[in-house]
């Protein structure tokens, strides 16, 4: 294996790293995770204990990704980014002892392939982030985000939709619910979820 780790990077001994990946300073990556090929890992970085990251995946600068998080190939998480891992946070239990390992149970996180997380924003787990979506910066989530979908605020809400360019669809003239991209001109379009009234989901068409 071919890999980069900065000197004052601290990468467990147990940690996987794949081909062409990058760990750089004061990162630190813990027991037995797992990281893909062609991942960029930035200054400052957390990925916790038994944490599955994908290929070509980057955390920018300060990311904490906590376990048991699960990021999906080609995810993008930005400077600061927080993942969180625990429902009911608390330092010590309702006697007034501390808290270890044993007495909480971890929920995780899941990015699947293609997703950006803003800057400083915050998942609070658990919680799914679609294929594609984006997540605006400094938004706060805390209900599962749809594929290409588009979420913004505290707490987030879907403000729109995105194509795998990453940009903002525009709906097509005369097609309600039809929509493309202005900088590649593929076609998505919205679909009904049955049994929940109002609900859509986002397909991709076929090329024209």
């Amino acid at each position: 294996m071919s890999y980069t780790i900065k000197p004052t990077a601290q990468v467990d001994d147990s940690a996987e790293l794949g081909d062409g990946t990058t760990v750089w300073e004061l990162a630190q990556i813990r027991e037995k995770a797992r990281l893909g090929v062609g991942c960029v890992i930035g200054r400052g970085a957390y990925v916790g204990t038994g944490v599955r990251i994908g290929d070509n995946v980057k955390l920018q600068n300060y990311a904490l990704v906590y376990e048991p998080a699960e990021l999906g190939d080609g995810v993008f998480v930005g400077p600061a980014v927080v993942l969180t891992n625990d429902h009911y946070p608390r330092s010590v239990d309702p006697e007034g002892k501390q808290k270890r390992g044993g007495d909480w149970e971890a929920v995780g996180v899941k990015v699947a392939e293609g997703a950006s997380l803003g800057a400083r924003s915050v998942c609070v787990a658990p919680v799914h982030i679609g294929r594609w979506a984006l997540v605006a910066a400094g938004a706060v989530v805390t209900k599962d985000v749809p594929d290409f979908a588009l979420v913004a605020g505290v707490p987030a809400r879907r403000i729109g939709w995105v194509g795998r360019a990453g940009v903002r669809l525009v709906e097509r003239e005369g097609e309600p619910g039809t929509w493309e991209c202005p900088q590649t001109g593929a076609r998505y379009a919205e679909r009904p979820v049955e049994g929940a009234d109002g609900t859509t989901v986002l397909v991709e068409l076929p090329a024209e």
